[in-house]
Formats: C-alpha cells, sequence, structure tokens
C-alpha cells in the first residue's frame, strides 16, 4: 500500500514539474513577444488624457484616478492614451528569472539575459551620481506627488539584487560596481538613525518613511554587496536597520505594512509580510549571523498558520481571504521555498498553490490574470505585477526541484 501510494505522489509530483514547465515557456513567450513591457495597477498617472485636462491636477483627483483604475475589471488604459512600458522592477524580475531557469535547463540562451540587464543599466534615475532606479510612472501619495524615475528602494534593491546575480554567472565586474553604487545610494540617501544602535531606510528620498519590507529588504542588499565586495561599511548600517524592524515584530509573529500612526500602515498582507521573512533570511546569510532566527521562525509560523486557505489558496490579508492577488501566489512559492526548512510539508503547500494558481488565475492566451474574486475574476495582463512575479517563481519552483 505504502509503495502504490509513493508511486501514486510521484507520478503526481512529475505531471506538476511538466505543467509548470509548460506554463513557463508559455508565459516567457508571452513576455518576451511584448518585449517585458505592458500596463501595471498604478500606471494611472501616465494617462497622456488625463495630464491634458488641467482641473484634474490636483492631490485628489489624482489619488482616486489612480484607484478607480486600479480597482476596474476593465481595462480602459488604451482610451486613456496609457502606453505599455517597461518597468525596472518588472525587468529586475524577469532578469533573475531568466537566470534561474538556466540553471535548471529550461532556457539556454544567455542573451537575453545581457540583453535584459542592459536595458535595465540604461533605465537607472537620470541625473544621479549613484545607480538607483524608479517606477516608469508618477505614483500619488497622501504626502505627496512622486515622479516618473524617482529612485525608491524597492525598485533600487530588485534591480541591484538581478544585476548581483548576472554578476555570480557572468563575472563582468560592471554589474558588482552598479549593485555597489546602488547600496551607496541607499546608505548615503536613504538612512536614518533613530538612535545609536537602530535605523531605518526611508521608501524614497523625499520623505522619512518606516516601512518594513522596504527597509529589511535594503538591509538585506547592503549586507549581500557587503559579503561580494568585502566592503564592511554596509554591514552595521544594514544591521541597525534589521534590528529597527525586527523589533517591531508583534509577540504572534506579525508586523504591521509600516510604523505611521497612520491607519493606511496598520494592516498585515502576504506578500510583504514574505518580502520581510526572505529579507531577514538573506540578512542572516550573508551577514553571518544567527541574530534573527527567532525572528524568522515566529514570523514564519504566523505566516503559515494566516495566509493559506484550504487548498493551497493564498489569502491577502491575515484575516480574509479576497482579492485573491497573483502578486501573493508568487511571492508564496518563492517564500515557502525560501524558507522550506522550517516546515516539512512546505514543498507540498507551495504545489498546491501553484496547482491552484495555473487551474485558476491562467489564460490559455499565455499570461495570468491580477486577481480573483468572490464573482468574478480581474483579467488584466498587469506585466510587472502579475506575469513577471510569476515568471519569477515559476523559474524558483523548477529551480528548486531541479536541486539535488
Amino acid at each position: 500500500m505504502e509503495q502504490a501510494e509513493s508511486r501514486s505522489a510521484g507520478r503526481s509530483r512529475e505531471a506538476q514539474l511538466k505543467r509548470a514547465r509548460e506554463v513557463t515557456l508559455q508565459l516567457l513567450n508571452y513576455c518576451r513577444t511584448h518585449d517585458w513591457a505592458g500596463y501595471d495597477p498604478y500606471d494611472a498617472l501616465n494617462s497622456r488624457l488625463f495630464n491634458a485636462l488641467p482641473f484634474l491636477q490636483f492631490k485628489m483627483a489624482r489619488l482616486a484616478f489612480t484607484q478607480v483604475l486600479k480597482r476596474s475589471p476593465v481595462n480602459v488604459r488604451p482610451l486613456l492614451l496609457i502606453p505599455r512600458t517597461q518597468n525596472p522592477k518588472g525587468l529586475s524580475l524577469f532578469l533573475a528569472a531568466l537566470l534561474k531557469l538556466q540553471r535548471a535547463g529550461i532556457v539556454s540562451d544567455g542573451t537575453q539575459a545581457s540583453g535584459l540587464a542592459q536595458r535595465l543599466l540604461d533605465l537607472r534615475t537620470e541625473k544621479m551620481e549613484y545607480f538607483c532606479w524608479g517606477y516608469n510612472f508618477p505614483w500619488q501619495t497622501r504626502i505627496a506627488l512622486v515622479p516618473r524615475w524617482c529612485p525608491n528602494i524597492i525598485c533600487t534593491t530588485f534591480a541591484a539584487n538581478a544585476l548581483l546575480d548576472l554578476y555570480g554567472e557572468a563575472k563582468e565586474s560592471r554589474y558588482l560596481e552598479a549593485a555597489r553604487s546602488a547600496a551607496q545610494f541607499i546608505l548615503d540617501v536613504l538612512f536614518w538613525r533613530e538612535n545609536d544602535s537602530l535605523g531605518c531606510f526611508s521608501y524614497t528620498p523625499l520623505w522619512r518613511s518606516t516601512v518594513h519590507n522596504a527597509n529589511l529588504l535594503g538591509a538585506a542588499l547592503l549586507c549581500r554587496v557587503s559579503h561580494e565586495s568585502g566592503e564592511r561599511k554596509f554591514l552595521e548600517p544594514a544591521l541597525m536597520a534589521a534590528r529597527y524592524s525586527a523589533g517591531k515584530q508583534y509577540p504572534d509573529g506579525s508586523w504591521d505594512y509600516g510604523e505611521s500612526d497612520s491607519p493606511s500602515q496598520r494592516w498585515k498582507d502576504n506578500f510583504h509580510t514574505g518580502y520581510n521573512l526572505c529579507a531577514l533570511r538573506n540578512i542572516a546569510r550573508y551577514a553571518e549571523t544567527t541574530e534573527f532566527d527567532g525572528q524568522i521562525a515566529l514570523g514564519f509560523r504566523f505566516y503559515r498558520d494566516h495566509f493559506f486557505a484550504e487548498g493551497g489558496v493564498p489569502k491577502y490579508y491575515h484575516n480574509a481571504t479576497f482579492p485573491i492577488d497573483i502578486h501573493c501566489v508568487a511571492q508564496s512559492i518563492i517564500t515557502l521555498l525560501e524558507l522550506k526548512d522550517l516546515e516539512s510539508d512546505n514543498v507540498e503547500l507551495t504545489d498546491s498553490v501553484l496547482g491552484w494558481a495555473v487551474q485558476n488565475m491562467w489564460d490559455k492566451k499565455g499570461y495570468f490574470y491580477a486577481q480573483k474574486l468572490p464573482y468574478f475574476s480581474m483579467r488584466i495582463p498587469y506585466m510587472r505585477w502579475a506575469q513577471a512575479w510569476m515568471l519569477l517563481s515559476l523559474a524558483t519552483f523548477l529551480e528548486d526541484a531541479e536541486s539535488p
């Protein structure tokens, strides 16, 4: 009986891997055919029509326009003259995914990766002495209007990490130098101290912020650059920032999105929690420290207990399932595999998450839907938010399956 069950499980796993390879190649072809460019949930202010109407050029109008477009199940961007564009963060995810697919033996043409890297280098924020990156659209926050290409810690960390991934394969010093310059930008421009032992990295240069995933991703990049370059100056500020966010973890293992007194930051969601956990694991890896092992274990326990519904459905919030977002699907796969040593059934849960997503959020045209809600699906093929993240998660899944 046990042998029969084992053979059945083996066949099921092989079928899952076969389907994952098929979906990956179709998705890769879709992204490549569209030149890695597309729409984004937050690209409303790229509208040529909106920008031609002066009475809409006010903070509340920009906020409302962005939110309405983000929540619309119908893609009206062509009517609003919003162009398909390449996004630096999306290109970074594509680059990281291609390198994983090469290592897994799914693709073999390394020129695609080098071409993406060059495009990423070309899209660095202009008129800055550092290598740094911002979004390809302006975005309105409750504080300020952030201009198109204004550098931020999220785009910069993902770009620098992808270039470091390529440096690990190609050993071209220009990729390491660009990543080192990005780390210097984060240290010189975004770092602020709370006291002699704690600090934090802001999201943008425009205001001081305390957003945990941004802070921890910045800290993880500095630890990695320190490890790769041997420059110790990056290490202590990174650990100060990591201690800041580690100290804000609740006793149940959760984090709020940020520490602002505004209710807009007092919520807990799947993919930002995943960012926090993966960043802390990378800090531990590159700083060669066990200081944060307790926070990682506690946070992962909360993550497993609160962000998955029956059948491997990844919940958005810790206390609500919907909307089921493709970004949560992708980061769930990445987080579960990054921390697979912490739970014996992490790989099994990863299989369930991916299987559910392919069954429920995959379009036969070759892309993933953005969201699934109780009564309908948002079928807009966002390039960065959905396709780039899912290509990276599939690449992570297949690379892990090929590893001994």
